[in-house]
């Protein structure tokens, strides 16, 4: 552990993990919250407003209490590139420094008619939960390039869209997922010219946010450079993973 000097004493200096979670509200971000707060006294969160219109509104998770008192919460507005400049560097401020950034896409269901989807809703959907992630992705990598060190873990749900025969498509899930999926492959690839680690985390059962979480956060905690820029799967078809 490092050490300082003041006024000739020398004194030990705690050195903390500065964590930064956003995504949207749902049972796998509470779940990594709760694995979070196991290892930090404190950790910044961000998570994705819900702006939609009625009855869309109703789809999305409400915002619960808050999973445990470890969380800094902050505000995201993710489809303003501004406030992903403003997010991170609030994060930093609170955390003293960004040493893991976990974003997860696990977007709610939003079943409706295309004919009938408001204008300004399809816009919201699209600024918040795609173009979003360019955004926060793009100011996390240079603050890492910075400081030449930091780990960018993307997390996601690996499932399929599911429903009824008879129920409306669902206007956001499967287009955001394969948007941040495909991102998410693109960024792993890049991964070996960048200073900072890159991991992806793809999970494919859906009853186990608790078990996905603490896969994740394991991974993260060896902080491994030999699992940069490779995409970890968790489910019942990758017991061996």
């Amino acid at each position: 552990m490092p050490v300082a000097t003041i006024a000739g004493d020398v004194y030990t200096v705690a050195m903390t993990r500065g964590i930064l979670i956003a995504g949207n509200e749902s049972a796998l971000s509470r779940s990594i919250e709760s694995e979070t707060a196991k290892r930090v006294e404190h950790f910044a969160i961000a998570l994705i407003p819900n702006r939609l219109s009625e009855p869309l509104r109703a789809a999305v998770p409400a915002g619960g209490a808050p999973a445990n008192k470890a969380r800094l919460p902050l505000d995201w507005n993710p489809g303003s590139p501004i406030s992903a400049r403003t997010l991170v560097l609030a994060a930093e401020n609170r955390l003293e420094h960004i040493d893991e950034a976990i974003l997860i896409c696990s977007p709610p269901s939003i079943r409706h008619a295309a004919a009938e989807l408001p204008l300004a809703d399809i816009e919201i959907l699209i600024n918040d939960h795609i173009k979003g992630w360019f955004f926060l992705i793009k100011e996390l990598a240079a603050a890492f390039r910075v400081r030449r060190a930091g780990t960018l873990a993307l997390v996601y749900s690996d499932i399929g869209s599911g429903g009824a025969k008879d129920d409306a498509a669902d206007m956001l899930g499967p287009s955001s997922l394969a948007s941040f999926r495909a991102f998410t492959r693109s960024l792993l690839a890049s991964a070996f010219n960048e200073p900072y680690l890159t991991m992806g985390f793809a999970g494919s059962d859906v009853a186990d946010e608790t078990g996905f979480a603490s896969f994740v956060l394991k991974n993260i905690d060896e902080g491994n450079k030999r699992n940069n820029g490779k995409l970890h799967k968790y489910g019942k078809l990758n017991f061996f993973k």
